[in-house]
């Protein structure tokens, strides 16, 4: 770490050394980079200028926003001050009518920002069930992204609809994704997004000047990669055969699987056993219930208790069954047939140690040796 980084920068943000390494180390982590990529994103994070933000809200319940005020490594208040420069947020921001608006527009108009969208956007009735100081959500985005570096989604609702174009969508809600396609667009999914995955992006963003791998969803690898199944606390009991049958019974009690209850964990890509939530504390499978898949798209049609799909086979149904064999074979017999092993594995031994041991031949001239000389 340069002396500029730990001497100047980290005191303004009320951050020792110790907690700013350790805040690196964890995005690092978070985006499995190879360790020494930490360097980088020191570089970046310690770095004077800020990347302007604008962050809308159509459709939505606040729940994206009220995840990101919950951060706690580092904490809103920093990435708000001291990471990012968030110019416009309708929740947050103080100022508020023209000098809010006036803030937006300066923004867009000197361009290189990003723009985060939370919240679907209504097509019906040309947009009429979505306004804002008397401008549809169709007209704000399509403004607000013209002049950005990248965009943003974040939660289901702004990802792939959510609740809003849930059946029979009345307002003809669509994701960001069906709007906005001349800007890169990533989609940071779950219900509510998980803040840690917020500023992991933000964080490649600013330390490699691009967004990070996505997958064909447009979510990034590094929290999307993986099925929840594959790394459940409670995938040792799925495969073993332990199931909840009821909430409550013994089963539940041990914190047996939660499969047959409707996790939808076999389905779901998302890192929440790692990152979990609560500053780490727990998360829903944790807690006891099973996962309602929020990351994927079209999750409220899932129903919370039936039986998910099974994306990839666990290991009992890949695996060749273990039988006991048909004939019995008396301890005497076998006996005999671990003595007879025995006996020719000891040959075989000796005749491989006397092929490694044994010296050299003799030269072509020399005698060879009798077996007293030997």
């Amino acid at each position: 770490m340069t002396k500029s980084i730990q001497h100047d920068v980290v005191p303004k943000q009320s951050l020792s050394r110790r907690d700013f390494l350790k805040f690196c180390s964890l995005m690092t982590g978070v985006l499995a980079l190879p360790e020494p990529l930490q360097k980088n994103i020191e570089t970046a994070l310690a770095a004077p200028a800020r990347t302007p933000v604008i962050w809308l809200e159509f459709q939505d319940c606040a729940g994206c926003s009220e995840s990101f005020l919950r951060a706690s490594r580092p904490t809103a208040a920093e990435i708000i001050l001291d990471i990012l420069s968030v110019d416009y947020h309708e929740t947050i921001m103080a100022a508020s009518g023209d000098k809010a608006e006036a803030a937006k527009k300066a923004t867009i108009d000197a361009g290189g920002y990003l723009l985060i969208v939370e919240g679907s956007i209504p097509k019906g009735e040309k947009g009429a069930y979505c306004t804002i100081n008397g401008r549809t959500a169709l007209d704000l985005l399509e403004e607000a992204a013209s002049n950005a570096i990248a965009v943003i989604a974040v939660g289901s609702c702004a990802t792939n609809g959510g609740l809003p174009m849930a059946d029979p969508n009345p307002t003809e809600a669509v994701a960001v994704k069906d709007l906005v396609t001349d800007k890169p667009v990533l989609n940071l999914a779950g219900c509510p997004v998980n803040v840690v995955n917020i500023t992991a992006t933000v964080v490649h963003f600013l330390t490699f000047g691009e967004l990070p791998a996505m997958d064909e969803e447009g979510r990034p690898l590094f929290a999307y990669g993986h099925l929840i199944h594959d790394n459940c606390e409670r995938r040792g009991h799925f495969d073993s055969g332990e199931f909840v049958k009821n909430w409550g019974d013994e089963g539940h009690r041990q914190g047996w699987c939660l499969y047959e209850m409707g996790c939808k964990g076999p389905q779901t890509y998302a890192n929440c056993p790692a990152v979990r939530w609560n500053d780490t504390q727990s998360w829903p499978i944790g807690a006891g219930h099973g996962c309602l898949g929020c990351t994927e798209a079209g999750f409220w049609e899932l129903g919370a208790y039936n039986t998910a799909d099974i994306q990839k086979f666990a290991p009992p149904a890949s695996f060749a069954p273990v039988q006991l064999p048909d004939q019995h074979i008396d301890p005497g017999a076998a006996a005999l047939i671990g003595g007879a092993a025995g006996l020719a594995i000891g040959a075989a031994g000796a005749a491989a140690y006397s092929q490694l041991s044994k010296k050299d031949g003799p030269k072509e001239d020399e005698p060879v040796p009798t077996d007293q000389e030997q």
